[in-house]
């Protein structure tokens, strides 16, 4: 890419992660109201207004930053396969992705539902207690992801994968072996969200995850 376009993608990419950043955040302050407030009118509003922030604002800036990220790595010496860190950061924003879909669409979409024309006691119900916690606590771990991701992204920690070896050995002309293995904070990162994804993925399966209150 030019040195203008680079910079517009970058000034987009980092425009649409604090937007996603600050309406997550936004989703979490309204769901603590939901979760703690006694005025019916208020928690209806919450609800409500979560389902609108998540629809048209999280979800949009979620997709929209993923977009300019890969824009970015291809379109820079960078790459996409070149760095861990990228591939650790890639893959968390997909991790992140998935995850506020299935929330979305499960959980939110449940809430909302519940809410609309209902009687005020109803949003008091005890049945609707694990539900309003679920909300408060996925925007949470939802936040703690996408700092995690943009910390990764300006430390930029650990080194080049085997194939930004090899192709750094091209252009200098060197022929060697290059070491094959990831670095070890690498690899326990990569663990970690393995270990997520599949618990994520058994709790969903079994009616244990988002949803699962969809009575």
């Amino acid at each position: 890419m030019t040195p203008v376009l680079r910079k517009l993608t970058i000034t987009a990419h980092v425009s649409f992660s604090v937007g996603w950043l600050g309406a997550t955040a936004a989703f979490l302050a309204l769901s603590i109201a939901g979760l703690t407030s006694h005025d019916a009118e208020l928690v209806r509003g919450a609800y409500l207004s979560m389902d609108l922030i998540s629809r048209f604002a999280i979800i949009p800036m979620c997709f929209a930053a993923v977009a300019t990220g890969l824009v970015q790595a291809l379109g820079t010496p960078w790459g996409l396969f070149r760095h861990y860190w990228i591939l650790v950061k890639f893959g968390l924003a997909i991790l992140a992705t998935f995850a506020l879909l299935v929330h979305q669409f499960g959980a939110m979409a449940v809430a909302a539902k519940q809410v609309s024309g209902v009687a005020p006691e109803t949003l008091f119900s005890p049945d609707l207690g694990p539900l309003k916690t679920q909300l408060v606590l996925a925007p949470s771990l939802a936040i703690l992801l996408l700092l995690a991701v943009t910390t990764i992204g300006v430390y930029k920690p650990w080194g080049l994968t085997q194939y930004g070896r090899r192709q750094q050995q091209e252009r200098r002309g060197v022929v060697g072996q290059p070491d094959s293995r990831a670095p070890f904070g690498a690899r326990v990162l990569f663990a970690i969200v393995g270990v997520l994804v599949l618990v994520f993925v058994v709790l969903h399966l079994t009616g244990h995850g988002f949803g699962m209150h969809a009575h």
